[in-house]
């Protein structure tokens, strides 16, 4: 936590969009709260979504006029900078190394609600593109399964090879630079006054860890994205929209699930070099391409195809891979029977 990456200092700007912007409507915030589930843990501050819903319309009017105060300010209540974080263990290696877990932070569900009201109205001025299949109306992982199996199936039975390779970024989210956000969103058209009140939902954060023998002292959170957090994965995607758009028109067979990156390829030298091309693109920004994490998969491989290299180094080469929880094999059944090898 609080760790970036190497990157390039950017040396060209970016023009920021200056226009007015609309005040808080009760339909944004009725769909907000619609959008909220129950049951969730609670941040700080103690005070459940279900309050708000109990209170009805009187908390829809309540909620309208607060958002607007933090709109027209651009500065959010104190108490909502504050979390918690939760480690969680990812299930594989071991359970006493930090690399192997991850960290949930539990946050204000009042912030999370202006999180959505603003998420809301982004997502109507920002285009993401087609290859992003994470956290996309319309779209889900199931989309994202089924356009790689198609893909596979169409090779298996034209008796071709498609070259695969699973990118695996290191803690995506937790390194992403926040000047690099700021500088996104503004290339993606966002208005000036919403970059502010997102850059105002980062500063001065704070949090503390718990865990099962208590819990640390607080301290700022400087680096990456808020875990938790209702509008980080659509933040995530303009990140990966930007620093993505000039090797994405060089490596056009590229699929996208959030952090999850599979580049495709007929062939092995072809798929090494848009590996390549992508672990350029986002390592100069403050991503980091992991290399003992990304594997490759061939599928009707021949005698003979070899491996791919990042760097030098060879890629580890796997017989199947499970992509967002579905089993990808290099010997395909039809995608007729598709249901079978999903977990």
């Amino acid at each position: 936590m609080n760790e970036e990456n190497e990157r390039e200092k950017r040396v060209e700007g970016v023009n920021s969009v200056e226009q007015k912007v609309d005040k808080i409507r009760k339909d944004e915030v009725r769909k907000a709260l619609k959008r909220m589930k129950s049951g969730k843990a609670v941040g700080p501050d103690d005070i459940p979504v279900e309050v708000w819903k109990c209170l009805g319309e009187a908390a829809v009017e309540f909620l309208v006029s607060l958002f607007n105060r933090v709109l027209e300010s651009e500065r959010m209540p104190e108490e909502w900078r504050r979390s918690v974080l939760v480690p969680i263990f990812k299930n594989k290696g071991d359970v006493q190394s930090c690399s192997n877990y991850r960290g949930i932070k539990l946050m204000s569900h009042t912030m999370k609600l202006w999180e959505r009201v603003v998420e809301a109205r982004l997502r109507k001025v920002v285009e993401i593109c087609e290859q992003q299949y994470g956290f996309m109306p319309r779209k889900s992982t199931t989309d994202a399964i089924f356009a790689l199996k198609i893909l596979m199936e169409k090779y298996r039975d034209g008796q071709r090879e498609l070259h695969c390779v699973f990118v695996d970024l290191e803690k995506a989210y937790d390194r992403v630079p926040r000047e690099e956000l700021w500088y996104c969103m503004r290339k993606s058209g966002v208005a000036e006054k919403y970059v502010r009140v997102v850059q105002d939902m980062y500063e001065r954060s704070r949090t503390v860890v718990r865990c099962a023998v208590g819990q640390t002292e607080e301290f700022k959170v400087e680096v990456g994205l808020h875990r938790g957090s209702a509008l980080s994965p659509f933040l995530f995607a303009i990140v990966m929209d930007q620093l993505s758009e000039e090797v994405r028109q060089e490596s056009p067979w590229t699929m996208m699930f959030a952090d999850d990156i599979v580049i495709c390829s007929e062939s092995r030298e072809q798929v090494e070099e848009n590996l390549e091309r992508w672990r350029f693109a986002l390592e100069r920004r403050g991503m980091k391409v992991s290399g003992s994490k990304t594997e490759y998969m061939c599928v009707n491989e021949r005698e003979g195809s070899g491996t791919v290299r990042l760097q030098g180094e060879e890629v580890k080469k796997v017989q199947e891979f499970k992509y967002l929880g579905g089993q990808q094999s290099r010997v395909m059944e039809s995608v007729g029977k598709r249901g079978s090898r999903l977990e």
